[in-house]
């Protein structure tokens, strides 16, 4: 399939929630995901300016990701009583935005009682999510699994392929990948791992319709959320519930032990002794030997960082003494390495208990 740039329709500044990575689609095909008539999809291209899609030398329209995110939006809306005209003109981030009040709208509404979905927590944020697998991005974007959720989620990206995810650096961090198979490779484990990494990730998941006892046991053991492709949207908006709620509680849990790295900014001002090491070189040599869990070596670097970093801090104390005219640049190059060190500890202990290592 070809590959463009597609011109922004009125009002949308940038289509920086969908990445321009992806192939493009023929309009028969967007009319398919949205389920609506092709016939329609031209009407309100041609009419209501809704979308602007690229042309094909051959003359065929071809529409990007960002595209089809604003057909199954604008679907979406008018389904609910939303004229197309008074739409067309909005940019995505207003689409979703009115999106995201309908279903609030919704949910509080007396008459919603026998719904299935369940409202949405005050405060809570958008679940933000990296897609590999433009049906299931499509999927996603459906009502009822936003009801189900209790919220609509925030599309990032979507990619053909792993590979492809894992190219492409991100504008900001999301908090799931989520790769969409047919039928489940067996050693699909390390490419999802690198497109992890790469994305920034906290969690990764896995959809599909058929797979292997060994491929399901290692990406299981690896940590991956496995879901057989449901019949309904409601168990897949519910899937995605559970798995935003287990993202928020590791975040809760691992937040206490970034404090010391935040507070290690404090060891920068004049006075202020750096505290004493917590992992002499000897540890940090065992660490570095240890077998990573990580598809990375992180471990072995972050040791080898902090043996040069305390070298160096060694090193700035001594010049003070042997150069009494530098001894401030050098009491602040103690200070530097000191904080960078104490950070750079606490981000060690961090790993640790992400993957379980003993640094006793």
């Amino acid at each position: 399939m070809m590959m463009r740039k597609s011109m922004p329709p009125p009002n949308e500044p940038s289509r920086g929630l969908i990445e321009e990575a992806a192939p493009s689609f023929r309009s028969s095909a967007v009319a398919r995901m949205a389920q609506m008539p092709v016939a329609t999809l031209r009407i309100w291209e041609q009419r209501y300016q809704a979308v602007r899609p690229g042309t094909a030398p051959s003359g065929h329209r071809l529409y990007s990701a960002a595209d089809v995110q604003r057909v199954m939006l604008l679907r979406q809306l008018t389904d609910q009583g939303h004229a197309i005209g008074a739409t067309a003109g909005l940019s995505t981030a207003q689409l979703q935005a009115l999106a995201a009040q309908q279903l609030h709208a919704q949910q509080s509404s007396p008459a919603a009682g026998g719904s299935k979905g369940k409202p949405a927590r005050p405060g809570a944020a958008a679940l933000r999510v990296v897609v590999v697998g433009h049906a299931l991005a499509a999927r996603l974007q459906r009502p009822a699994v936003a009801q189900s959720l209790g919220q609509p989620l925030k599309l990032l990206a979507v990619f053909e392929s792993l590979e492809e995810a894992a190219a492409h650096a991100p504008e900001v961090a999301c908090d799931l990948l989520i790769c969409h198979w047919p039928a489940l490779p067996s050693e699909v484990l390390p490419i999802i791992k690198l497109a992890q990494q790469a994305r920034s990730a906290a969690r990764f998941a896995v959809v599909y319709r058929f797979a292997g006892a060994a491929a399901k046991r290692a990406l299981a053991e690896a940590g991956a959320a496995l879901l057989r492709e449901p019949p309904e949207d409601e168990d897949l908006g519910q899937w995605l519930g559970a798995l935003q709620a287990s993202i928020e509680a590791k975040s809760a849990q691992l937040a206490p032990t970034l404090v010391p790295a935040i507070a290690a900014n404090t060891l920068l001002a004049d006075g202020v002794s750096p505290p004493p090491r917590r992992f002499d070189d000897a540890a940090l040599t065992a660490i570095a030997g240890l077998s990573p869990t990580l598809a990375c070596e992180c471990p072995r670097h972050i040791a080898e960082l902090l043996m040069q970093l305390s070298s160096f801090e060694a090193y700035s104390a001594a010049c003070i003494k042997r150069s009494p005219a530098d001894a401030e640049l050098h009491a602040h190059l103690q200070r530097v390495a000191g904080a960078s060190r104490a950070m750079f500890e606490a981000a060690m202990v961090t790993l640790a208990e992400h993957e379980g290592l003993n640094l006793s």
